[in-house]
């Protein structure tokens, strides 16, 4: 959030029929607070502190994204948002117009009014939440975070999905933010990290939203309110249970969920997150191009962070891109990377993946414990697993590529029986450790390269290395060559 270095932060600034309470962060249309979404606010203030004059688009980007690589379009898309919510150019009063090749300006008249009791402040005093500061910008979610506030106050439950460091909560923060001034009685986030017993989690909600240890669920039947419940898989049954009777008993309240797997609760949407975009490694790109790929974003705007006048150049490109398909897409893994560009440099950087359980193990000392490193976050998913689980996810380790339920049967040896082996598979696919396509008429399933890296760490601690490795080289034999081939099978090296 960008301050206005001219304005006291006490002041309503009145302009047209809208007041903006930049403590709040609220405009007020009368007593109705605007729905406006965080980056759109920011452009706001900026614009109103300059009014009068034209504030370049280069400037309007280095104060609202200061540590992001931001193409001119998404400050178009946040303007355009600025003017519909506005009502610019509705029965011909303007607020914002464009200068071209020059800028924007915010040309209607403001006033400077103390936020006083004579301006009406209810609709802002109910806008409560508990959602910590956010200390980077949301990197390749803009289209997803925009769907989820359009979608969540409609569908009411939203669980989003996917592996350890994907962004879950990262995207649930976002939308949370955006969604503020939507609720009546506040947005409030449970972070369910904090406890492990299922019989605490009702009194853990009672705590965050300030009501008396061992209140009815019944108080919250009035409540228009957001609910981010974070972390739910290791207490998967108790919050499935708590979520229904939450919006049974509470019709107007919504729950944004994050987790690895769904929580199967009537009613729940499920979306998962995809990773960030990569480019292709076929693709010969200039820097433009490859900078329209998230995961390319994410690096460059974290190693920007940590080594000052860092600049992608055309040689680059082919290193980056490796980097970037080597950690699949993957944002904490991204930002780990990036975070040693000024100890290592690029190349170093890529030398040090040939090692990713290095990668798993570097950390992070502002982050909560299960994303301070990766290996962190995927031991919260390991210990979560029941043995069979951890026993396939082991052995599936020896498969550098996609491959089948066949090939993955095959080359177990009869360590597991088929049908267990597919209850395991289908499993880990729910728990977001194994992904699922389909193609050429047959399932396949594969590992995330630093999910494989801790797999196979795991399957060697294990004493067991040796053995599955025979038994896959077995099964290769006899497929032969040509159908080891087509499922993309390896040999661990």
């Amino acid at each position: 959030m960008n301050s206005v270095r001219e304005l006291n932060t006490e002041t309503a600034l009145h302009f047209g029929p809208y007041a903006f309470h930049l403590r709040q962060r609220l405009i007020l249309d009368g007593d109705r607070p605007l729905r406006m979404g965080g980056r759109a606010l920011d452009i706001l203030q900026v614009l109103i502190e300059r009014a009068g004059t034209v504030v370049s688009k280069e400037e309007l980007i280095a104060r609202v994204w200061p540590t992001s690589v931001v193409e001119d379009i998404n400050l178009r898309v946040h303007i355009a948002a600025l003017r519909r919510a506005l009502g610019d150019g509705v029965q011909g009063q303007r607020y914002i117009v464009n200068v071209p090749q020059r800028g924007y300006r915010f040309v209607a008249p403001v006033a400077h009014a103390p936020a006083n009791a004579q301006v009406s402040l209810d609709s802002a005093q109910r806008v409560q939440h508990n959602l910590p500061a956010r200390l980077t910008p949301v990197t390749g979610r803009d289209s997803l975070v925009g769907s989820l506030v359009r979608q969540l106050p409609v569908c009411r439950l939203m669980t989003l999905v996917g592996p350890g460091g994907i962004g879950k909560t990262t995207v649930a923060l976002r939308v949370a933010e955006l969604l503020l001034q939507h609720y009546r009685d506040g947005v409030w986030l449970v972070d369910l990290t904090t406890i492990d017993d299922p019989a605490q989690v009702e009194d853990h909600l009672s705590r965050v939203l300030h009501l008396q240890v061992g209140t009815s669920l019944e108080v919250l039947s009035d409540w228009h309110a957001l609910l981010v419940l974070d972390n739910c898989e290791h207490l998967h049954e108790r919050c499935r249970t708590l979520v229904e009777a939450l919006l049974q008993k509470a019709p107007r309240l919504s729950v944004l969920v994050t987790s690895r797997e769904p929580l199967r609760a009537n009613g729940e949407t499920v979306q998962s997150l995809p990773p960030l975009t990569v480019p292709p490694r076929s693709a010969l790109l200039r820097v433009d191009e490859a900078m329209g790929y998230s995961a390319v974003q994410l690096f460059v705007s974290r190693a920007r962070a940590r080594q000052q006048g860092f600049t992608l150049r055309e040689q680059d490109l082919p290193v980056v891109r490796d980097i970037c398909h080597r950690l699949d897409g993957l944002p904490l893994a991204i930002e780990l990377a990036a975070a040693q560009i000024d100890a290592l440099a690029l190349v170093g950087v890529q030398a040090q993946l040939d090692n990713c359980f290095q990668l798993l193990s570097l950390g992070r000392r502002t982050a909560v414990p299960r994303h301070q490193t990766l290996k962190a976050a995927l031991d919260w998913s390991y210990h979560l697993l029941s043995p069979l689980e951890q026993s396939v996810l082991q052995r599936l380790a020896v498969f550098k590529k996609a491959f089948t339920l066949e090939a993955a049967t095959g080359a177990h040896g009869g360590a597991i029986r088929p049908a267990r082996l597919a209850q395991g598979l289908q499993s880990l696919v729910r728990k977001s450790l194994l992904s699922e396509e389909q193609g050429s008429g047959a399932t396949h399933y594969r590992l995330l390269n630093t999910t494989r890296s801790y797999a196979l760490e795991k399957l060697e601690g294990s004493g067991e290395l040796r053995a599955v490795e025979i038994s896959y080289a077995r099964y290769i034999s006899q497929a032969g060559r040509g159908s080891g081939e087509r499922v993309g099978l390896q040999l661990v090296e």
